[in-house]
């Protein structure tokens, strides 16, 4: 049962009060992922140091959750649509909330990577939840594009903010980035029991989940990851064999989806050229977002000498992008086009990595400067644009599904960014020296920048279809009032 609120008159794209109230509290909740990314991404280098891990381990401290949040992504965006949005949001952003604080308890490396992971897990059955919540609430057009990029703005902010906050609590302990997001959980929670609507428990039909789906998928990310990860420190045979299997279990899935009566993954949804491209874009575009700020953090601290705090406040304008996603980007979004401004912001990333690949041993912070802030406005550009994309013109009762499709391939494109970076970060350094320290991270900064290259050239294709079917949408309607929907006219009639 739709829960858009269409019955009383108001300006396009304008919001409710009671609609502002649901967007805080989902705002709130993507603000909490946000910061607790950013805030464990600066005490990489101190929960190394206290806890004696490798850079392979430490790696495996962010890959662990964005693992367990990209692997279970689908399940989760699925479980949303089938047992209650606003059941599976409550439900696991109480799991997050208690194994955040574990993560601060944890005295081992495997400690930790094991709290991460589960807290992953519970971020990818929350998030896909509050995104459809979203989706559903609002109707499509200027009045959801408005909430998508509010939240999406919201989402950079903490990122931004935890760059700070981290440096802050690390200063005083790092065991402070994950009992910090307790705190803001349980204020979430209270939110999301006073303000989000109940609603009927969907209709199921005798329907299922697709465990066996979901198994496969996650068995799938987890080995490709693991494939790229170890090809520096194994042999060839056993990176070949690893990543095999992982392409074994993702042709599993897809035939188990083919025949299933209940696919966690409807394969038809494909048909969409719109979502396949911003899919596939945000993969790569993750790629390069997760592996630049990993090379940089070590190249800040480790290399630089530089605090934990000093590296926060240098990051911090990456922010910008929570302030231009909300202001800057509806109104750029009505001028040109959802597809425009996602090529425009990967070729402003492509710019951005290209600029830090002669990085020296004494850079001055205004040397650095542009690419940071080049950064955050290529995020602005691309984040909430790919979100309205991946999501437009799909069945309510398919928004989870769409979410999870969106943010399992933000994450897998993390992990698998993460880990090429690592692996060739450290294929290239030689030793413990700082000039082949440098050499690894110069090498290891070509995978970001390769990887927002490939994504714009998928989504020029994007900008052509857009041109192609701009007379007219597939209901008929005047392009002139559908230009910022793009991709619509490539939606089947049926679906």
């Amino acid at each position: 049962m739709s829960t858009q609120v269409t019955n009383h008159p108001k300006s396009p794209g304008s919001l409710s009060g009671r609609e502002w109230g649901v967007l805080l509290v989902l705002c709130g909740a993507i603000f909490l992922e946000g910061i607790d990314v950013a805030m464990l991404n600066v005490a990489l280098p101190s929960i190394r140091a206290d806890l004696g891990l490798s850079t392979g381990s430490l790696q495996w401290v962010m890959s662990a959750y964005v693992l367990g949040y990209g692997g279970f992504m689908l399940l989760g965006g699925r479980a949303a649509d089938l047992f209650g949005r606003r059941q599976m949001f409550v439900f696991w952003l109480t799991v997050f909330l208690l194994f955040s604080g574990l993560g601060g308890l944890a005295s081992e490396g495997w400690m930790l990577i094991v709290a991460r992971f589960v807290t992953g897990v519970a971020a990818a059955f929350m998030t896909p939840a509050g995104l459809s919540i979203i989706t559903t609430t609002f109707a499509e057009g200027p009045q959801r594009n408005k909430a998508l990029l509010v939240y999406s703005g919201t989402g950079a902010g903490g990122f931004s903010t935890g760059l700070v906050v981290g440096g802050l609590l690390t200063s005083a302990g790092w065991r402070w980035v994950f009992f910090a997001p307790v705190v803001l959980s349980a204020l979430i929670l209270l939110a999301a029991l006073a303000f989000v609507p109940k609603a009927p428990r969907p209709e199921r039909t005798g329907g299922s989940v697709d465990l066996a789906g979901g198994l496969t998928v996650t068995a799938s990310i987890v080995l490709i990851v693991l494939g790229v990860e170890r090809a520096s420190h194994t042999s060839l045979a056993q990176t070949l064999l690893t990543l095999g299997a992982g392409l074994a279990a993702l042709l599993a899935f897809l035939a188990i989806e083919a025949h299933s009566a209940n696919p966690l993954v409807r394969l038809g949804i494909f048909r969409s050229g719109a979502l396949v491209r911003a899919n596939l874009a945000g993969l790569l575009f993750a790629a390069g977002f997760f592996g630049f700020q990993f090379l940089v953090v070590l190249y800040l601290q480790e290399l630089r000498g530089w605090s934990t705090l000093e590296t926060s406040f240098a990051m911090i304008v990456i922010g910008i992008d929570a302030i231009l996603s909300p202001l800057l980007v509806p109104a750029l979004v009505a001028r040109f086009g959802n597809a425009r401004l996602i090529l425009g912001g990967l070729l402003t990333a492509s710019l951005a990595y290209a600029l830090f690949l002669p990085v020296g041993a004494d850079w001055a912070y205004l040397t650095m400067l542009p690419s940071l802030l080049l950064l955050g406005i290529a995020f602005a550009l691309a984040y909430g644009p790919l979100t309205i994309v991946a999501t437009e013109g799909v069945k309510e009762e398919e928004q989870g599904l769409a979410g999870g499709l969106l943010y399992t391939s933000f994450q897998f494109g993390a992990a698998l960014g993460l880990s090429a970076t690592t692996a060739v970060n450290v294929a290239a350094t030689a030793s413990d020296a700082p000039s082949a320290l440098l050499d690894g991270y110069r090498s290891a900064l070509w995978v970001p920048l390769a990887a927002a290259l490939l994504a714009a050239l998928i989504s020029a294709f994007g900008v052509r279809a857009r041109t192609r079917g701009r007379t007219v949408t597939a209901s008929g309607e005047p392009a002139a009032d559908t230009a910022p929907r793009s991709g619509q006219t490539e939606l089947p009639a049926s679906h």
